[in-house]
């Protein structure tokens, strides 16, 4: 074993230890499962009171009860940029590089347990999310866990949310700032990007920002406005992933703290 692999065992432990003594983090999360979940409970609702306007050939229910993760993926952002643009924000940057003198370990161990904490929550969310909707709708339009493509669209609300918060965590790396932080990826995922994507010329590059693309993954009908399946939709969000999580280290290793 490596001194790096020695060391990364009591970096990740001191970073989960942070992580859970925070009260913020475990409202930032229970906010998550109750606005997925409460939403789906809304939306499958609708569906099953007014089944008659939603018999559409393009009517995708399954994506249709995550419409919950709109709101709930910011929760996911605040969290990431929390977990690695908190410690800059307070000063405790140095104390912790001082601990953990190897910035990439130190870095890593922070996205690991961040990862692992996403992706604890955001997989029985989706699935409480899917049972939900789909109970609510009712039996004329509602599926089943079973049937094609439902399944791996819960896998991708998962992936989808732990994927976002991660990339959140690379941004607030790089900026340092949580406020500034925020203030990037708040408008980029929520007003600007669903505006761009919309528009002639312009929709065309937006459709590929990281929270468009994961919204493939969670569907189960294609989208004629978006020219890529959940494949595709998941090495976008994946690759801008790589590149917040590679500049967030880049920084780290070469700016003072």
């Amino acid at each position: 074993m490596t001194g790096r692999e020695a060391s990364f065992a009591p970096a990740a432990s001191a970073e989960w230890l942070k992580l859970r003594t925070l009260r913020s983090t475990w409202w930032t999360l229970a906010a998550a499962v109750v606005l997925t979940t409460g939403v789906a409970l809304l939306y499958g609702a609708t569906v099953g009171r007014n089944a008659a306007d939603f018999r559409d050939p393009e009517f995708d229910p399954v994506l249709f009860g995550f419409a919950g993760v709109s709101i709930s993926q910011l929760t996911v952002v605040f969290l990431g940029v929390a977990v690695a643009g908190g410690e800059h924000a307070t000063g405790q940057i140095r104390a912790s590089l001082t601990a953990v003198p190897d910035r990439t370990v130190f870095w890593f161990a922070k996205l690991s347990v961040l990862t692992a904490v996403l992706a604890a929550v955001a997989l029985p969310t989706a699935f409480a999310a899917f049972f939900t909707a789909q109970g609510a709708m009712g039996g004329e339009l509602n599926v089943a866990i079973g049937d094609p493509g439902a399944f791996r669209a819960v896998l991708g609300l998962a992936v989808h949310l732990t994927l976002l918060g991660v990339l959140s965590a690379g941004v607030a790396g790089v900026l340092r700032r949580p406020v500034v932080a925020l203030s990037v990826l708040v408008p980029l995922f929520f007003i600007v990007g669903e505006l761009l994507a919309s528009l002639p010329g312009i929709g065309t590059v937006a459709r590929y920002l990281p929270h468009i693309a994961g919204t493939r993954l969670m569907a189960t009908v294609p989208n004629e406005r978006i020219p890529y399946g959940p494949g595709a939709g998941l090495l976008i969000l994946l690759a801008w992933t790589a590149v917040a999580v590679a500049g967030g280290l880049a920084v780290l290793r070469r700016r003072d703290a």
